[in-house]
């Protein structure tokens, strides 16, 4: 096949597209009252699975916080700065990681039957954990903005408060919080630089 013939799935997006995805696309810190459907959230679960994962271990774990009720157990757990904002957001979504993602390799790894014997070191199963289920948020942020949605990924809250609150008795840990819904210009900051190219990557 020539280079310069593209097939479907190897053709770029729009530049509209990228721009929706990207370029355009900001963290939002204020919110809309419009909410999200629950089908369009299992459907943005359906998107985000299908990103790549070491050994397909899909180790992250997301809980939609949307009922005032599970709000209430939240926002409390969130930094000051971030209260009112997950306050206002349709969905707060608690992106975790599972320590214990090792249990299920048999069945999404079928072909390397025994794999989950790797990950007998807990340090080497936390260390996966945490990069993969991180890996998934990037995908889950990506889809989200696919669909329509805006993103506000917040990294101060009081984890071991958000453990014992969401996650009790399991080897499940939360990552971290990820707002998601119609978002206002309310609060929203001139876009900050980003480092150039040449400050950033190298080609070798």
């Amino acid at each position: 096949m020539a280079y310069d013939t593209l097939t479907q799935r190897d053709a770029p997006l729009s530049d509209a597209a990228l721009s929706q995805l990207f370029t355009e696309a900001r963290t939002r810190n204020g919110w809309t009252d419009r909410p999200v459907a629950p089908e369009l959230l299992h459907k943005l679960y359906e998107l985000t699975k299908h990103g790549p994962t070491a050994f397909n271990g899909s180790p992250a774990r997301f809980v939609f916080v949307i009922s005032p009720q599970a709000k209430a157990r939240l926002v409390p757990l969130m930094a000051e700065g971030n209260r009112a904002k997950t306050q206002q957001a349709p969905v707060s979504v608690i992106i975790a990681q599972d320590i214990d993602f090792h249990e299920r390799l048999d069945a999404l790894l079928p072909h390397a039957p025994g794999v989950k014997g790797y990950f007998t070191d807990e340090a080497v199963r936390r260390e996966s954990a945490f990069r993969n289920a991180s890996l998934q948020g990037g995908y889950l942020t990506i889809a989200a903005r696919a669909l329509g949605l805006d993103v506000g990924p917040m990294s101060g809250f009081d984890a071991a408060g958000v453990k014992a609150e969401f996650f009790p008795d399991s080897n499940v840990e939360p990552n971290y919080i990820l707002n998601l819904g119609y978002g206002s210009d309310e609060n929203l900051f001139p876009r900050s630089p980003r480092l150039s190219f040449d400050e950033a990557a190298q080609i070798l």
